[in-house]
């Protein structure tokens, strides 16, 4: 265990994970943030994933509770930065990790519920965890707020209402940016790439009915540097420089991870 995140508490959401080969994002990143110090309130839909989560954690030697709670709900959101301020005594570090893309499509064949269900849990997801963090966050005057966004929201890409939630998501990353600077807080984003995770790699292979391999490999054939997609490790280690002192100066970024495939952008 390192101790770049030594005395922080930090709350990430969505920390458990979608059954499957790789690990996730949520999951990448609360562990990561344990191991340099930090006491993590892990905390997902399912207590039960965040519960293994927090297992893991244990084994690494770190400090973990898990908390069941829906971002879509403000009183989830209320009880989970509760919860987090009465076992660490503190809030740093809020990591905003949920997103779906479920039945997207284009303007023409995209209907009205998924586009409701896409933003409600995209955009009001991460809005409502920053509504109930931000006032621990200004009282202490210091917090780092990361969310997680996607290239989608710059890159062609064939979901309307994925790409349109996740631009939110930069935008709202823009303006609470700016507006908490004074309290000395910080709010970035980062814009994952094509990721080897068990969200994308489960849930696509069974929407479009190709086998794992094969869709790893028409993924990876899409990736600039190496031609290997990343992984939740990735991302995880991106957040922990955001999280972290290092990155102090840093506010209102929007970071691809992405191997350099937004880099193909005009």
């Amino acid at each position: 265990m390192a101790d770049r995140l030594t005395g922080k508490a930090a709350i990430v959401v969505g920390a458990g994970q979608t059954p499957g080969d790789t690990i996730g994002n949520g999951r990448a990143t609360a562990i990561v943030y344990a191991r340099e110090g930090a006491r993590v309130l892990v905390v997902d839909r399912r207590l039960e994933s965040a519960q293994d989560t927090c297992q893991m954690i244990a084994k690494d030697g770190g400090q973990a509770v898990a908390f069941q709670a829906d971002a879509t709900s403000s009183d989830d959101c209320r009880r989970m930065v509760e919860q987090c301020v009465q076992h660490f005594g503190r809030l740093d570090i809020l990591h905003n990790n949920v997103g779906i893309g479920d039945r997207d499509s284009g303007p023409t064949h995209l209907e009205e519920a998924a586009w409701d269900r896409i933003m409600e849990v995209n955009l009001k997801g991460v809005f409502l965890p920053c509504k109930h963090s931000l006032p621990v966050m200004r009282q202490q005057g210091s917090g780092s707020i990361i969310s997680i966004s996607s290239i989608a929201a710059v890159c062609s890409v064939g979901m309307l209402a994925y790409k349109t939630s996740k631009a939110g998501i930069n935008a709202m990353t823009h303006q609470m940016a700016l507006g908490n600077a004074k309290y000395g807080i910080r709010v970035n984003a980062i814009m994952p790439g094509l990721m080897d995770t068990p969200m994308a790699i489960e849930g696509i292979s069974a929407a479009r009915n190709i086998g794992k391999d094969a869709l790893r490999q028409e993924r990876d054939a899409q990736v600039p540097l190496g031609r290997k997609m990343g992984t939740g490790w990735d991302i995880a280690y991106a957040s922990l420089f955001l999280a972290s002192d290092e990155a102090h100066f840093i506010t209102g970024v929007i970071l691809p991870v992405d191997g350099g495939q937004s880099a193909r952008i005009g």
